[in-house]
């Protein structure tokens, strides 16, 4: 009987240059399909801002559920947990009864309570706000509701209690709206196509999906935001600020010193964000939505409003 023909099965060994080709044809379909299926998936849990004052903002990105909130929460409270142990180690962390914790701890008190609007989920979050000796000038928010500053932001800018919420409602918007957790889902996505066919049918579900996402959201909670995120937070902010009752205009204030500090050295935080005349043109385009909700916060007519004044320049109207 003749032999039957030889026919390669699916293990048989392809030329390097057709095996890689395929792989990457494969890796982007099955990135497609991963996306595609964000796209379908029911919007549980999707935040945007309520009512029809203030500052409205669209649905979040549907990328930003391919990794998990409540596991990026824990790794992010992990992650203050050993900053503030670093911090304690070398005499760093404020002590509850320092002043400045004190205030930082009764404004983010006063902007927490409004936080619902922009996250359902924020009221579960463990809220906390720690003070850092560090000539930093930082401040930033983790998921969850980690807050920290670092002392180098309130000592160089001189801070009034207004320009703090105004810093710390920008970081607490990046939080409510999950910026770090649609980047870590984009990130995860970027190192699938990366590293081929076999970590993207494990994010498709031939794998352990959770630990995968799990560890790549981990790698990059506390990387920097894009601007579009940045210009979200500087409006969330102002929203944020005006309702807790303070006066949304500090924003301007607060850009005009980091204008004036950036002339020399541009803060570590400001890598990636809008310049800082963008950031006040935009904060100025929108004081109109959210100087009646301060006027409303503190009982007065906006008509019956001063400027805002601030330790630096001229007052803002």
């Amino acid at each position: 009987m003749p032999a039957e023909p030889h026919l390669p099965g699916p293990c048989a060994a392809l030329h390097p240059l057709h095996a890689l080709a395929a792989r990457r044809r494969l890796a982007r379909a099955l990135c497609a399909a991963l996306l595609a299926a964000a796209a379908l998936s029911p919007a549980q849990g999707q935040t945007g801002a309520a009512g029809r004052d203030g500052i409205e903002v669209g649905a979040q990105s549907r990328v930003s559920r391919l990794v998990s909130a409540e596991q990026l929460e824990r790794d992010a409270a992990a992650q203050y947990r050993k900053l503030l142990a670093e911090a304690a180690a070398q005499q760093a962390l404020g002590k509850d009864s320092h002043p400045q914790v004190q205030r930082l701890r009764r404004i983010a008190a006063r902007i927490v309570l409004h936080a619902s609007r922009f996250n359902p989920r924020a009221p579960q979050w463990k809220w906390e706000v720690n003070l850092i000796g560090s000539r930093q000038v930082n401040a930033f928010c983790m998921p969850g509701g980690k807050i920290a500053f670092f002392t180098g932001i309130l000592d160089t800018l001189k801070l009034t209690d207004d320009e703090v919420a105004t810093v710390m409602a920008h970081e607490v918007a990046h939080a409510l709206r999950e910026h770090g957790r649609e980047r870590a889902a984009k990130s995860a996505i970027a190192q699938g196509v990366t590293l081929g066919a076999s970590v993207l049918s494990q994010l498709l579900g031939y794998g352990d999906l959770g630990g995968l996402l799990a560890q790549t959201g981990a790698k990059f909670t506390m990387l920097s935001f894009s601007r579009g995120d940045e210009t979200e937070a500087d409006l969330v902010a102002m929203d944020l600020a005006a309702r807790a009752g303070f006066d949304p205009r500090a924003g301007v204030k607060l850009w005009e010193k980091m204008t004036a500090l950036g002339r020399n050295q541009p803060p570590q935080w400001m890598s990636t964000h809008p310049s800082h005349d963008t950031r006040i043109h935009e904060i100025r385009r929108n004081l109109g939505k959210v100087m009646p909700l301060y006027a409303q916060a503190i009982g007065r007519p906006v008509a019956s409003l001063g400027p805002y004044r601030s330790n630096f320049g001229e007052p803002v109207r």
